[in-house]
């Protein structure tokens, strides 16, 4: 290994630093604990309490103490998630009144709970419309412009059109259907 200015690899001094902030939360933790044992022997001479109640008041603080110590790495887990989960909302809101694409994992507001849209992939968002027979469907862009269809039927004699007159207003009338309910 080749020796740097303070004597030790990056690798050695990034390990001591952690052992040092250990040894520091360990000292903090010592000197909280010797803290709650002077006060509560402190509070038992003045309050004139029992050896047993100054016992109790000692296991209660150390308790307090250790499930403190014991909770924190759960904040943090918390705290952190709780910041991923709004680190996209950067300040901006994206507005899909006009309908979009949500191309990566996204949280939204769904009843009472929360929904997640685009965890698997890209997602189209579509706004919905009630159309005037009160049903919920697509929304269109615009008004319905009116549409002109022409058929050309060509025959070689008028006779053949007529028998046939039938079978051709049939298959428009199921065209002209099929054109209303947008398939």
């Amino acid at each position: 290994m080749t020796d740097f200015a303070g004597g030790a690899s990056p690798f050695v001094a990034a390990d001591l630093g952690t052992i040092r902030n250990a040894l520091d939360g360990i000292d903090l933790s010592a000197a909280k604990v010797s803290r709650s044992l002077t006060n509560a022997f402190a509070g038992a001479v003045v309050n004139g309490r029992s050896f047993e109640q100054t016992l109790q008041t000692i296991g209660s603080s150390l308790t307090r103490l250790a499930l403190n110590a014991g909770l924190q790495p759960l904040q943090t887990g918390l705290t952190s998630m709780v910041g991923g989960m709004l680190s996209g909302f950067s300040g901006s809101i994206t507005p899909f009144a006009e309908g979009g694409i949500v191309s990566r994992p996204t949280f939204f507001g769904s009843g009472s709970g929360l929904g997640l849209m685009g965890e698997r992939g890209a997602e189209a968002i579509v706004p919905l419309s009630r159309g005037p027979d009160g049903r919920l469907g697509l929304s269109t862009q615009g008004a319905a412009s009116p549409t002109s269809i022409t058929v050309n039927i060509s025959t070689s004699d008028a006779d053949s059109f007529r028998r046939s007159q039938v079978q051709i207003s049939g298959t428009l009338a199921r065209a002209v259907s099929r054109g209303q309910r947008g398939l």
